[in-house]
Parts: C-alpha cells; sequence; structure tokens
C-alpha cells in the first residue's frame, strides 16, 4: 500500500498550542477518573475491619495480570450528582470493562462499594445497560462482582425502577444466548437486585459477607412480624447448604475471586490469538496530541491521523479525487484489515456518493469500517440542493444503518448536524463509540445557531414594528452558552453518548483491542438455547 507522507510540523507553534490544549483536556479527565477512585479507596479502613477488598482490588486479582483492560464509561454520570464538575464523583457507582479472566475476554462489572455502598449513582442503570449491550453484540461471557446497596431511594425514580427491569432481562438474554454469566456475590445483593445474583450460571458467595434477600431484616418484620438475622435469611451458608442459590462458598474476597477465576479457566472457551505480523506506524503516536485545533472550524487533514495509527503509515485511498473532503481508504491495523471514512470538510454530494459505495463494498469483502469523525455537516446552498444533497446523503446514512460488517466511531474533532448520523453517530448502533477529549457535538455550533435564531427573530420584530437589537444580543448569548455548555466531551460521555474518552496516544491500541474483540465475536457460533441457565 502507499505510504503516507506527513506533512505536519511538529516544531510549529500551531502544533505546540493544540498539544497544550489536548494535554489539558486529557488532564481534566484524568482528574475526574482519579476522583472517582479516590472516593472510593476512601473506605479502604472500612474494608479492611471487615476483612474486605476494595472493589478495584478485586477487579485487578480477577483480570490476568499483564493483560489489556479495556474500562468503559468512566465518566458516566459527569455533574449529575453535582454541578460542579470539580467535585462531582462519576462512574455511575459501577467500574466495568473488556478484559481477559484466565485467557477468556470478558465483559467484567464491578459494583463501586466504596461509594454510598454501591448503590447506584446518576447514569450507573444506563451504563450498566450499555455494558451488557457490548457483551451481547460482541459474545463476551458476563463477569460481574456484585456488592450494592440497590437503588438510592433518596433519589428514587419511578423510570429507572421500569427501565431497571432491562438489567435482568439482558441476564437471561446473556445466558441463553450461551455467554457464560459469572457472579461473585461480595456483599449486599437485595430486593429487585436479588436477581443480579439469581440470574447467573455461576455463583459464588463469601462467608459471612453475601447477603441476598427479596426483604431483609426489617421489611419482613414490618410486612410479616418474622424476625431473622440477615445470615439465617440470605447468608452465604444458607444459600449454598439451603436453597440452592449459591453454587461455591468462598472463605474471603480472595479466595472468591481465586474460584470465579477457576470457573472462567474450566470452560471450552477459545483463548489462543494467531499472532499477526506487522509494523508499526512511521510517526510517533505522540504527534497526535498536536494534530487537532482548540476550534473545531479550522482544517484538518485527518490523513495525518491515519498516518499514526495505520501499520506502516500506509493507506490506499478509495476515488481519491471524488468528492474529496470525504476521504476512504483500507489499511490494516495491528494486522486488522480496515475500510476508514473520515472527512477533510464538509460532506457534498459526490463525498456521499463515495462513502456510500465503499460501505457497501467493505460489506462485500467482511471488512469492518472505523469512522474518524470530525465534520461539521453535511454542504447547504442551492447549488447543493440541485446537486440532490438530501438525496445523496440519504443514501449514506442508509448503508450505514445497513452496513453488515462491524462499524466503530472515534470522536477525534467535530461533530455536528446530519454529519453525526453520515459518520455513524451513537444513534446508529455502533459496534464501540469513543471520543478524543477535544471532541464536541452538535446540532450545529453554538454561534450558528444564535445567528440563525437572530435573523429569524429580527425578521418577526421588523414585521412588527422596531427591531430590539439588545433582545437580539441577550438571546444569541443565551443561545451560545446552552450550546456550549452541551457540546463538550465532559457533557456527552457523562451521559453514555460515547463508550468512553481515550488518550490519543492509546488510539491505535484501544482500536485494535475492539477489532479483536469483533473478529472473534463474529467467528465464535456459542451455544445458545431456548432459555437461560436456571437455578436448581
Amino acid at each position: 500500500m502507499p505510504v503516507i507522507e506527513s506533512r505536519l510540523h511538529t516544531a510549529s507553534e500551531s502544533f505546540q498550542a493544540h498539544r497544550a490544549g489536548m494535554l489539558a483536556l486529557l488532564g481534566q479527565v484524568r482528574s475526574h477518573e482519579a476522583r472517582s477512585a479516590a472516593a472510593s479507596n476512601a473506605s479502604a479502613g472500612r474494608f479492611a475491619r471487615r476483612g474486605q477488598l476494595l472493589p478495584r482490588e478485586r477487579l485487578a486479582l480477577l483480570l490476568d495480570t499483564g493483560a489489556p483492560f479495556l474500562p468503559l464509561a468512566s465518566l458516566a454520570g459527569l455533574g449529575h450528582d453535582n454541578e460542579d464538575l470539580g467535585k462531582s464523583v462519576p462512574g455511575g457507582g459501577v467500574i466495568a470493562g473488556i478484559g481477559r479472566v484466565s485467557g477468556v475476554r470478558c465483559m467484567v462489572s464491578a459494583s463501586d462499594s466504596g461509594i454510598d455502598a454501591g448503590a447506584l449513582q446518576p447514569m450507573g442503570l444506563d451504563k450498566q445497560l450499555r455494558v451488557q449491550e457490548i457483551a451481547l453484540e460482541n459474545k463476551l461471557p458476563y463477569v460481574q462482582l456484585v456488592e450494592s446497596a440497590g437503588a438510592n431511594l433518596m433519589q428514587y425514580r419511578v423510570q429507572d425502577f421500569v427501565r431497571g427491569g432491562g438489567i435482568f432481562r439482558n441476564l437471561a438474554r446473556l445466558s441463553a444466548a450461551g455467554l457464560p454469566v459469572v457472579t461473585v456475590t461480595h456483599g449486599s445483593s437485595t430486593a429487585g437486585g436479588a436477581y443480579q445474583t439469581g440470574l447467573s450460571d455461576y455463583i459464588v458467595m463469601v462467608r459471612d459477607r453475601t447477603r441476598a434477600f427479596l426483604a431483609g431484616p426489617p421489611l419482613l418484620k414490618a410486612a410479616t412480624g418474622e424476625i431473622a438475622t440477615e445470615e439465617e435469611l440470605g447468608g452465604a451458608v444458607m444459600h449454598t447448604h439451603v436453597s440452592g442459590l449459591g453454587d461455591y462458598l468462598a472463605e474471603d474476597d480472595r479466595d472468591a475471586i481465586r474460584i470465579a477465576r477457576s470457573i472462567l479457566g474450566g470452560i471450552d472457551w477459545a483463548r489462543d490469538e494467531v499472532p499477526r505480523r506487522f509494523a508499526p506506524p512511521l510517526y510517533e503516536a505522540e504527534e497526535l496530541l498536536g494534530i487537532m485545533p482548540g476550534d473545531g472550524r479550522r482544517p484538518v487533514d485527518m490523513r495525518e491521523v491515519i498516518a499514526r495509527i495505520a501499520d506502516g503509515s500506509e493507506f490506499l485511498e478509495f476515488s481519491e479525487h471524488y468528492g474529496s473532503a470525504t476521504v476512504c481508504g483500507h489499511m490494516r491495523l495491528e494486522g486488522h484489515a480496515v475500510g476508514i471514512v473520515t472527512n477533510n470538510g464538509p460532506i457534498d454530494s459526490d463525498g456521499a456518493t463515495k462513502a456510500t459505495h465503499f460501505i457497501q463494498a467493505c460489506c462485500q469483502s467482511r471488512t469492518p469500517i472505523v469512522y474518524l469523525q470530525n465534520i461539521t455537516g453535511y454542504m447547504v446552498g442551492r447549488a447543493h440542493e440541485e446537486a440532490g444533497i438530501i438525496k445523496h446523503g440519504a443514501k449514506m446514512i442508509q448503508a450505514v444503518t445497513s452496513a453488515t460488517v462491524p462499524q466503530i466511531t472515534l470522536h477525534c474533532g467535530a461533530s455536528y448536524g446530519a454529519g453525526n448520523y453520515g459518520m455513524c453517530g451513537r444513534g446508529f448502533a455502533p459496534r464501540f463509540c469513543f471520543s478524543w477529549p477535544n471532541a464536541r457535538t452538535a446540532v450545529m455550533g453554538g454561534e450558528q445557531a444564535a445567528q440563525t435564531m437572530a435573523i429569524v427573530m429580527e425578521a418577526g420584530m421588523a414585521r412588527k414594528g422596531p427591531v430590539d437589537r439588545a433582545k437580539i444580543d441577550a438571546m444569541q448569548r443565551q443561545i451560545v452558552e446552552r450550546f456550549e455548555r452541551q457540546t463538550s466531551v465532559f457533557t456527552t460521555s457523562a451521559l453514555l453518548l460515547d463508550d468512553g474518552v481515550i488518550d490519543p496516544r492509546d488510539t491505535r491500541a484501544v482500536l485494535a483491542e475492539v477489532l479483536a474483540v469483533c473478529r472473534d465475536a463474529d467467528a465464535r457460533v456459542p451455544q445458545a438455547m431456548q432459555f437461560s441457565v436456571a437455578r436448581p
């Protein structure tokens, strides 16, 4: 394949300014993530007195040493618990990601029980539903480390109660799809949350710590008058010896993790990946920090990004001189064949037609597609309307919607208007969707929205009398502020509009991992059943 010759000037003032801006944003991301870990680890003394491990210690023991772990949705709920982002604790009360357990690539979900006893935080429900959806679509076994006080009754919302049933439905779907569900119940699993344990294929319980019951002692006494201790009602010994809910009785957290790893090690699941030969990019990943400007309206040659993630920086561009602002082509990434769709400007009719053709050709050859989003939208104007921009854009959206190969989206910069749709935004269900810290998503730019409304408002005023310029200016400032507040990645990722914010320097590693997940999923044929595995 042809090699991309980079024209990036890494010593220039603009590159250094872009790099500094990206590092500052990345620092904010890491600060928010660190705050969640610190809030959880603050419970270390209490956990130690109970002879328990902290959630992140459990996770570290569960995962294979030295194997990659891809955390998901670490900023979920940012700003929803506290409008001051510097005090908000994101993560949704759940630590989740894709990692290897005894050589088996799994989806792992752990209650962050160091915070509010593991009660679900804002957006925690949506996060759990999303990671279960990823596990189902990519045929991953599901391992959950449960210790949760359940829903926060002080923040009760009926819609969360109803939608929360989706967590249990998905556990049943995972099992029925032939994907093992392994649960370690480290502590409380009560009321409706007891089904998080009960709807599992393999259940490990911890002596003197596990609590699983539909009604705890206070509710039981209030409802029936019966008096029972927590251990009598739902302890690990009772469930492993009497009720049959538990399969394995562990002596402590470490023993429970050991058993969970043994369960995954004992199932017949493909582990060995055929090593692939590949050459690294010719350019340093460090240089990805300085490519994207802080102002999303400034043009960027996205080939500079491709040159730093493609094997050998090789890229075979498709129909280079037709619809040239839309860049399509083939490359390899750690040996995986990949189709790339990205943008060096708005999408015009020729670009939309080319992208449609390319997406369909990738489906024909069963080549996964990666969308590198930096798009201000589709072209507008009389000439473009006459050229059929709507119908050609619609063809591209149809191709994205109906594509039969894995599609992965990375927000590298701007993601505005229908360009978000045509470039496989979250609404089009890509297998995975990640963002760089500078990513910005909106129906349009704030200033553009403000100017549009100002024109409409001024015309309306002119028809009725004198134009109040001060009122128009105030309205414009309000619109710009509203758009800017919602456009940044700290808002969109908090709302689960991506699967996580990644360091640009990790782009190649992240894409390689999820491409491997997709490849294995498409090759695997689990033993699906009509029903999920039922308890004895």
